[in-house]
């Protein structure tokens, strides 16, 4: 039997590559591994289910069992690498080798921790997978006040969920904006009246710096001097793509695993996509690459060469309170930002120097614009 394509990570970048490696080769050896539990789920989704009343039983979209039948291949959950041998085509499992014919790294990116003094780090969650939320939704059975730090897409996007989830929520970044580097002040504005209007309260500049247990809740110290009561934190500070193993296997790694067009490590036979890859330069943490992606590696393994191109690639932020979608100008471009509108309905563009629209952020009532200022946008990587 010949050795198996193995893919690491069963997110939704391992799970959508595997979908599409079969849609064009039925019959090669397909080994999945994943240290988490295997079951597929939209990662996306994790920042809603509060409001939708989701525990993480009703996020999962199929068993591993299931995702084993359907893709014709073998699902080793809870089971870690711990090392990758290029020249020999395998990797490790502790002491056990596994060999293969090619070798995919879809195994994602880590939460970044910030050092906080006290004697409650128990009590802050990073919701970065299905597990994760469960562990975070049982710790907040009962509870109803939630401190968030960070102000990025994720901190945002829990906070509307949590709120209408019925907590209670506040929010702690050193930042003068809501997702700074993401959107324009007068789109972060917007945003930040909508959650405001829901009842959060954000804390805009100072960092969290002591949490300590205090009665039956937490007691959180600001750098500023304030005091914040609340029953749980939750971490959205951002993510650091997982590049150990692979440095250690001696695959160039820069922010993220750096790869080709063709998805193709620095070594042969081993690629790397999802949120552990950094594609041209480009670590783009976001659903839309990924899939692409994922069609352009399928391709390859299936003994299609292909490269990945990147058209446009707004993200829409689930802030339901107030719509938001956003297109960064890609690197290397720069522009002119003008506003219109006002109160939540905010179209904020972006412009090079001939007049081409190179970015936006649209809120409110002007997301229904995107579809038309999509056509304009330039590709991301051509």
């Amino acid at each position: 039997m010949s050795e198996p394509v193995v893919i690491v990570g069963t997110g939704l970048a391992g799970y959508n590559l595997a979908k599409e490696f079969r849609k064009l080769d039925g019959d090669s050896p397909l080994l999945l591994i994943t240290a988490d539990d295997g079951r597929s789920y939209s990662k996306p989704m994790l920042s809603t289910g509060f409001a939708k009343g989701k525990d993480a039983d009703g996020l999962v979209m199929a068993e591993p069992g299931t995702m084993a039948e359907q893709l014709k291949a073998e699902v080793r959950t809870h089971t870690r690498v711990t090392g990758i041998d290029p020249a020999h085509k395998r990797l490790w499992i502790g002491e056990e080798a596994v060999t293969y014919r090619d070798l995919v790294l879809a195994w994602g990116a880590d939460p970044i921790r910030v050092p906080v003094d006290g004697d409650a780090q128990d009590a802050i969650f990073s919701i970065n997978d299905l597990e994760d939320y469960a562990r975070f939704r049982a710790a907040a059975t009962g509870k109803r006040r939630v401190l968030i730090l960070g102000a990025g897409l994720i901190g945002c996007e829990f906070a509307n969920d949590l709120s209408s989830g019925g907590y209670q929520v506040e929010v702690v970044a050193p930042c003068e904006q809501l997702m700074p580097g993401l959107i324009h002040p007068a789109a972060a504005a917007a945003v930040q009246v909508g959650l405001e209007g829901l009842g959060v309260r954000f804390h805009l500049g100072p960092l969290l710096t002591r949490l300590e247990h205090a009665g039956d809740g937490l007691l959180a110290q600001l750098s500023d001097g304030t005091r914040v009561d609340c029953d749980l934190v939750v971490s959205a500070v951002g993510l650091r793509p997982r590049t150990e193993l692979a440095a250690a296997a001696g695959l160039a790694v820069n922010r993220g695993i750096v790869v080709d067009r063709r998805l193709q490590t620095s070594q042969p036979h081993i690629y790397a996509l999802g949120d552990c890859a950094e594609v041209e330069g480009l670590n783009l943490l976001f659903v839309m690459p990924l899939m692409a992606c994922a069609r352009a590696l399928a391709q390859t393994l299936a003994g299609k060469p292909a490269e990945v191109s990147y058209g446009p690639m707004p993200v829409l932020v689930k802030t339901p309170v107030c719509p938001l979608v956003v297109s960064l100008p890609p690197r290397g471009m720069s522009g002119d930002w003008t506003v219109e509108g006002s109160g939540a309905d905010i179209k904020a563009l972006c412009r090079d120097a001939s007049g081409r629209l190179i970015g936006y952020a649209l809120t409110g009532a002007a997301v229904q614009e995107k579809l038309a200022l999509n056509r304009e946008l330039p590709a991301l990587l051509a």
